[in-house]
């Protein structure tokens, strides 16, 4: 038996918002004159998004006095700190673990008792006692259960979490690890109207996912991964933590510097994957134009992204949540047999590609 992604489970918070009503939110909070107005419509029309989720309820309000979280002034002053934002993780992340977990469970026969090792990712939110924590006590999971964490990596922070329950069964065959990825994006809305901005606050969504990983015959085997980085991105994706939040670099440029870190790493790919011989591919839909020059990069067919790009659609990026919930669709979907390249990207620029196989 090999290391297994044996089910995935899924959640988001409240209902569905649609991407045209947060349009229309964040031309009011940057008091936008008609023609910048029109241009943010257009780049949210061209996003390749509908609808994205947050555990925030005041992107789908029009007047600021129906605010919940942000203030009830048109300039949205005094804007909420850091620490406001934590407050709403801290409160609303373990719920929406939790739902993720048992979704996971409940397509299996294991419980949440024989759960040995907890492994959490989030890039959005940090605190301690941790949110893995609070989790164990929701899940009624032995004290003695072992629990990780992985923060402020990024997009590509869930092939970290599944490398490490690989590497953990490697040591002990009989463990069963859930990994558990948690990311409210939309706690980090900045005012600034620039480019960075710009682009973040037009993408990224909230959502949790949890994958039951261990050894078993059937499920997504974890057959081997690679990592690269690709230095000459290091100054176009980055991620800090600042006084108004968490602060994004995200340049226009990545979906380029990626397709020509994807066809200088070719050959590697070919050595180890045998890319060639492949054709289901899961790539983390980090944006439209991300997914497309990866495809165009690998010479791949339209066919390779389309439950990347309904993902992508449906939910926005959720950084880290997001990959997962691609392979969810993937497993469930009979068209998928044999091996699947996954791929995800992040800070560093950090490429991260995990082969994997349908059992």
């Amino acid at each position: 038996m090999n290391s297994c992604l044996v089910s995935i489970g899924l959640a988001n918070p409240g209902k569905p918002i649609d991407q045209a009503s947060i349009a229309y939110f964040m031309q009011k909070a940057h008091q936008l004159d008609e023609e910048e107005a029109r241009k943010l419509n257009f780049l949210y029309r061209k996003s390749g998004i509908s609808s994205r989720y947050s555990v925030l309820d005041d992107f789908e309000k029009t007047e600021p006095e129906d605010f919940t979280f942000f203030p009830k002034s048109k300039d949205l002053e005094p804007f909420p700190g850091t620490k406001a934002r934590m407050a709403v993780f801290q409160q609303t992340a373990p719920q929406l673990c939790e739902d993720a977990v048992f979704d996971c469970l409940q397509k299996t026969k294991i419980s949440a008792s024989e759960i040995t090792h907890l492994i959490l990712v989030s890039c959005t939110g940090m605190v301690a006692p941790g949110v893995e924590l609070d989790l164990m006590k929701r899940l009624e999971l032995d004290d003695s259960v072992e629990r990780y964490c992985l923060h402020f990596m990024g997009c590509y922070a869930a092939f970290t979490g599944l490398k490490l329950a690989d590497k953990i069964l490697k040591a002990e065959p009989e463990a069963k690890v859930m990994l558990v990825c948690v990311e409210l994006c939309t706690l980090h809305f900045q005012k600034e109207y620039v480019e960075d901005n710009i682009l973040a606050n037009s993408l990224f969504g909230d959502g949790a996912a949890a994958a039951l990983v261990m050894n078993s015959e059937s499920g997504l085997k974890i057959d081997s991964y690679l990592s690269q980085v690709l230095r000459e991105g290091e100054e176009d994706m980055a991620w800090g933590i600042g006084d108004f939040g968490f602060e994004m670099r995200l340049s226009k440029y990545i979906p380029v510097l990626l397709d020509q870190g994807i066809i200088k790493l070719k050959e590697k790919f070919e050595e180890k994957f045998r890319l060639s011989r492949l054709s289901n591919f899961a790539i983390h839909p980090g944006g439209k134009q991300i997914l497309q020059k990866v495809q165009e990069a690998f010479g791949l067919p339209d066919a390779v992204n389309e439950h990347a790009m309904e993902v992508l659609k449906q939910f926005g990026n959720m950084s880290s949540v997001t990959i997962l919930f691609v392979l969810e669709r993937m497993m469930r979907d009979d068209k998928v047999q044999g091996k699947i390249l996954s791929m995800g990207f992040g800070p560093g620029l950090t490429l991260e590609t995990l082969l994997l196989e349908k059992q």
